[in-house]
C-alpha cells in the first residue's frame, strides 16, 4: 500500500487537480472537453448564489461512534439520527445508535453471493421512509447486480426485521471487480445507481449495456422520466469504469466519483447524456465528445470511493490512498488546491455521508480484505469539517 509523504501528496494535489468548465469517546488513530458546461439535473434550482469557501479548511474526528464492523460498505441515516450499515460480505444490515454507538443487526438480505469487490453494496432510504419504511439496497447475486428495496419493520424482533427483497432492475453485470454499488436519491425524487462495467472495458460505451454507467429510476424501478436515450431507458450518463460515489450540491448539480485504472482517478460533474470516456480516455483529454472530470488526482493518492457535499466542497473518501481530501468549488470549478486529510491515520475510506450541520460521519474499509485490520477495525467516525 502506498503512502507518499503529506508534502509530496499536497504538491502533486495542486498540480493534479483541474477545473473542468473554464462506540463514543476519543478518536482511535491508526499507527504506523466537455461539450456539457452544465448538468440539467431535474428538479427546481437553487436560488442561492455561489460563494467560494475558504482555500483552507480543516477536518477534526469528533469521536469514533463505533468499532468492529465487518467488511462495511454502505451507509444510510435514519429520521431520529441512527444509522444503518450494510456488511458487504456478510449481507447484514446494523443499526448504530447514534448515541452511544449500539449495533444491533436488523436482518441479512437474501440472494446476496460476495465475491471479490461483490456483495451487498449501497443502501439507502426511501424519500417517503416516515410513512413507508422502505430500505433500497445493491447487491451482487450469483448472476448479476440488482436494485432491491426492503420494508424495515421495527416492531419485529431485531435480525427479523428485513422483509423480502423486491427486485427493481436486475441485469447490471457483476464481475469480480467493478460492481459500483452506490446509490442514492436525488433532489428530484429519482433513485440514483453507480455501476462498474465488471471489468468488461467495452460495456461503458454501450449504450444499451447497464454496466459503466449512472443509471436513474423511480422510486419503484421504472426508468424516470426524462432519461436521455430512448433505447437505453435507465441510462443516464455513460463512459464509466467503476461509480462508487454519488452526491449533490446546495444546486441540485450531480457530482461522482470514479476509480481509474493506472494513473488518473476522477471527481466528475454529471450531465444527463453525457460520455465520461472510458475505455477511451481516462482523466482530462480534452477530445470532442468526451466530458473531463472537473478534478483527478494520480490512483496511488486516491481510488475514491464515497463523496459527500458540505461547507461548499466536495469530500471524498478514498482506498488506496487512505485519506479524506477536500475539494473546494466555486460553482463548477475547483477554487483552490484541493488539501487532503487524516493520510493513513485510519486506513482505507470507504463511505463519507453529511450527518448534522459541518458534521460528516466516515466509514473505514480495512476489512474488506485489502487493507490491513488492526484492534477495533472497521469504524464509523464522526468529523467536523470546514
Amino acid at each position: 500500500m502506498q503512502r507518499s509523504a503529506v508534502t509530496a501528496a499536497l504538491a502533486a494535489a495542486a498540480l493534479l487537480f483541474t477545473a473542468a468548465c473554464s462506540s463514543g469517546g476519543a478518536p482511535h488513530p491508526r499507527q504506523s472537453g466537455s461539450a456539457s458546461a452544465s448538468p440539467r439535473v431535474p428538479g427546481p434550482s437553487s436560488a442561492r448564489a455561489d460563494t467560494a469557501p475558504p482555500a483552507k479548511g480543516s477536518v477534526k474526528v469528533v469521536r469514533t461512534l463505533t468499532e468492529d464492523l465487518k467488511s462495511p460498505w454502505g451507509l444510510a441515516e435514519l429520521p431520529d439520527g441512527d444509522l444503518l450499515v450494510s456488511s458487504r460480505d456478510e449481507g447484514t444490515i446494523t443499526r448504530v445508535d447514534s448515541d452511544g454507538g449500539r449495533k444491533t443487526e436488523i436482518g441479512s438480505v437474501p440472494g446476496v453471493s460476495p465475491a471479490g469487490e461483490g456483495g451487498l453494496l449501497g443502501i439507502a432510504l426511501s424519500p417517503s421512509f416516515a410513512s413507508d419504511h422502505m430500505v433500497y439496497a445493491y447487491f451482487t447475486t450469483a448472476s448479476d447486480n440488482r436494485v432491491v428495496r426492503m420494508l424495515y419493520d421495527e416492531k419485529r424482533e431485531p435480525g427479523d426485521q428485513l422483509g423480502a427483497p423486491n427486485t427493481l432492475l436486475r441485469g447490471i453485470p457483476k464481475g469480480v471487480v467493478h460492481n459500483g454499488g452506490r446509490i442514492a436519491f436525488g433532489p428530484d425524487g429519482m433513485l440514483y445507481a453507480g455501476t462498474g462495467e465488471s471489468g468488461e472495458r467495452g460495456r461503458a460505451q454501450v449504450r444499451s449495456d447497464l454496466g459503466g454507467k449512472i443509471l436513474r429510476m423511480t422510486p419503484d424501478g421504472r426508468p424516470a422520466p426524462g432519461n436521455p436515450f430512448r433505447g437505453a431507458p435507465y441510462v443516464y450518463s455513460y463512459g464509466h469504469r467503476n461509480v462508487q460515489g454519488l452526491a449533490w450540491d446546495t444546486h441540485q448539480r450531480l457530482w461522482a466519483s470514479e476509480f481509474g485504472q493506472d494513473t488518473w482517478d476522477e471527481l466528475n460533474l454529471i450531465a444527463p447524456g453525457d460520455n465520461y470516456g472510458w475505455p477511451e480516455v481516462e482523466g482530462r483529454a480534452g477530445r470532442k465528445g468526451f466530458h473531463d472530470p472537473v478534478a483527478q488526482w494520480r490512483t496511488s493518492e486516491a481510488s475514491p470511493s464515497g463523496v459527500a457535499f458540505a461547507e461548499g466542497s466536495i469530500w471524498v473518501a478514498a482506498l488506496r490512498g487512505e485519506r479524506l481530501w477536500r475539494v473546494p468549488l466555486d460553482g463548477t470549478r475547483v477554487s483552490a488546491a484541493p488539501q487532503s486529510f487524516l493520510k493513513g491515520t485510519y486506513g482505507r475510506l470507504r463511505t463519507v455521508a453529511p450527518a448534522d450541520g459541518d458534521r460528516l460521519w466516515l466509514l473505514t474499509s480495512e476489512t474488506d480484505t485489502r487493507g490491513t485490520p488492526r484492534k477495533g477495525d472497521d469504524r464509523i467516525l464522526e468529523v467536523q469539517v470546514k
